[in-house]
């Protein structure tokens, strides 16, 4: 998967072609993408959009969802609408109550929380965050910040919920430079990393997932565990 801004800086074909494709293009008929607030400085996101091709989605949304296994997966857009009542969370809606998956995985670029200085905590995708919660979803993956987070499993608004809550990655160490600095740590951030680039590994299993940060040679950073899912019984 991806987790936004696939090329830096502005989307366009050319970086698409000469950037993402020589180093990532060899893994590209497996990779279910999601855009980035750079994706999108091509108008429509047009270079996202052709490079990937039917794999991303409708282009004038940007979303879709896939099963992997037992798993059911949400790839969402957080540079279209996502408030209450857009097309997309009342698509999200209809999805969920479609897929009663017992584990369930989403993931976008901006996130809800953050611990660091250039972005922080953003409310863009907090309606979409209630709706997850609401169906019982474990896991959200995000980019946009340029380092690696790990949060506890919480509710929408940040208290610890190791019942029913959702457990956040942030990922954005996947090429674009490093080094946004941290503030203080937000409630229920667990680890993080601002200096070594890598990937994010996710096991998904059934019934539970592994995930493990896989660093670039030479570096010792990682982060590993495992977690079974939780899902309740209906949507709260």
């Amino acid at each position: 998967f991806t987790a936004g801004d696939n090329v830096n800086l502005e989307g366009t074909d050319e970086q698409f072609s000469q950037c993402f494709d020589p180093n990532w293009g060899r893994h590209k008929a497996r990779i279910r993408p999601s855009p980035g607030g750079h994706d999108y400085l091509t108008p429509g996101a047009a270079g996202y959009f052709n490079y990937y091709g039917a794999t991303a989605g409708d282009p004038s949304e940007g979303y879709y969802s896939y099963d992997i296994g037992s798993w059911h997966i949400l790839s969402l857009n957080s540079e279209v609408s996502a408030v209450a009542g857009s097309a997309q969370e009342q698509w999200l809606r209809a999805d969920l109550a479609a897929h009663p998956s017992d584990c369930t995985l989403a993931y976008w670029h901006i996130p809800l929380f953050s611990s660091g200085t250039v972005h922080g905590p953003t409310d863009t995708m907090l309606d979409i965050w209630q709706v997850l919660y609401q169906y019982g979803v474990d896991l959200v993956i995000n980019g946009h910040e340029h380092f690696y987070e790990r949060f506890a499993p919480q509710t929408p608004f940040g208290v610890a919920d190791y019942g029913y809550g959702i457990r956040q990655f942030i990922s954005g160490t996947g090429g674009a430079w490093l080094g946004y600095p941290f503030d203080e740590p937000q409630p229920n951030s667990e680890v993080r990393n601002n200096n070594v680039y890598g990937v994010l590994k996710l096991s998904l299993n059934e019934g539970s997932y592994d995930w493990e940060f896989i660093p670039e040679p030479g570096n010792s950073f990682t982060d590993f565990g495992s977690e079974n899912c939780t899902r309740p019984d209906q949507p709260r």
